[in-house]
């Protein structure tokens, strides 16, 4: 008997419109193979094809007929399911049909009767008040605000957008409290007031502590060139003393770590830590652009250093979560492996979905 698979013996047995014949393995497909191989059905098989009406090849498999007979009957059984599914689509178009004649009405009337509500809502103050809430509220990434926060929040919201600082105690209840709606457009909002706050101080007094200060906020909200043209208007002879030049020097440098100039970067860092050896923001610096650059060893050990210095655990942790984000699949497996061999709980977070990238 020449070879055949599963759907060649569906073929055969006139059956190939039916899908289950047509799976191997399915219950159908295991009985057709078993008639086709002289194998004798159990009770449990033959009871099954007469469930599924499929009499002919009941008859072939109980011996009552022959194959020759057997394709008279199955071609006769075929039409006739072909003609049941012809009416089953029939009757589904029409019933989509009606389904799509009931959802346009409903629709319509829907559609309507916002048209109205929309219309009677548009001289409401308070509905006017609430659509600027949340325009308010989406410009900054705040969809939702849980109610017992919600005075507060937009309070806040509607200062920094009249472009205006937040207080101390504000920044310091986003931090704590509401941190959960300390958004990233409110952030940058909030760093760019200060940073337009440092620059303007600086302007009006020339400390150079103020363009420091304000380079750091303009770097936060992504503005790093912004940062770079305040720190080119500080004159040199403004660097009185080596902490005020330990800060620009790292000010400087995280500018340029901005602006992927990282050999420029670690001069200026080296500069910076040479200036003040037990200052910590020298060392993260390092820390960061060895890490990109792939001298993993050196930049853990420039963070290891830093922590000494100061740093928060926390801090670092943040700046590495965000250097393991940006980079490369390649590097970040270079760095997970680092990580891990240096404190596999602390740096447990690798392995979350969250920080695996594309």
């Amino acid at each position: 008997m020449k070879y055949m698979n599963f759907s060649d013996i569906a073929r055969h047995y006139r059956v190939s419109d039916i899908p289950e014949a047509m799976t191997q393995f399915l219950r159908l497909s295991n009985i057709l193979d078993a008639v086709h191989n002289g194998r004798p059905l159990d009770a449990t098989s033959l009871e099954y094809l007469k469930e599924k009406n499929l009499k002919a090849l009941h008859q072939l498999a109980t011996g009552q007929i022959n194959y020759e007979a057997y394709l008279v009957v199955a071609d006769v059984e075929r039409l006739a399911r072909d003609k049941a599914a012809e009416l089953e689509r029939q009757a589904q178009e029409a019933a989509y049909r009606v389904r799509n004649a009931e959802r346009a009405a409903k629709y319509k009337r829907e559609r309507e009767t916002a048209e109205a509500a929309r219309i009677a809502r548009e001289s409401d103050p308070k509905y006017i008040a609430k659509m600027k809430s949340q325009v308010l509220r989406r410009k900054y990434g705040l969809d939702f605000i849980d109610q017992p926060l919600f005075p507060r929040m937009m309070d806040i919201l509607t200062r920094i957008d009249a472009g205006n600082r937040l207080a101390e105690d504000d920044v310091v209840w986003l931090n704590t409290v509401a941190k959960e709606y300390f958004s990233e457009g409110l952030q940058k909002a909030y760093h760019q007031r200060e940073a337009e706050f440092y620059a303007g101080e600086y302007r009006r007094t020339q400390d150079p502590w103020s363009a420091v200060n304000g380079s750091g906020h303009y770097r936060k909200c992504d503005q790093s060139k912004a940062a770079l043209e305040l720190l080119d208007s500080v004159p040199a002879r403004s660097f009185k003393d080596a902490k005020v030049k330990s800060a620009m020097c790292t000010t400087r440098g995280g500018v340029m770590r901005d602006l992927g100039l990282r050999s420029e970067a670690l001069q200026l860092g080296e500069q910076g830590h040479e200036l003040q050896p037990r200052n910590f923001r020298p060392c993260t610096l390092l820390g960061a652009v060895h890490m990109e650059l792939g001298n993993l060893g050196e930049g853990m050990s420039w963070y290891a250093k830093a922590e000494e210095r100061g740093a928060s655990e926390r801090s670092v942790d943040t700046e590495l979560r965000s250097i393991f984000q940006r980079a490369d699949k390649a590097k970040r497996e270079a760095i997970k492996a680092v990580l891990l061999a240096d404190d596999p709980s602390r740096y447990r977070w690798v392995n979350h979905k969250r920080y695996q990238g594309n």
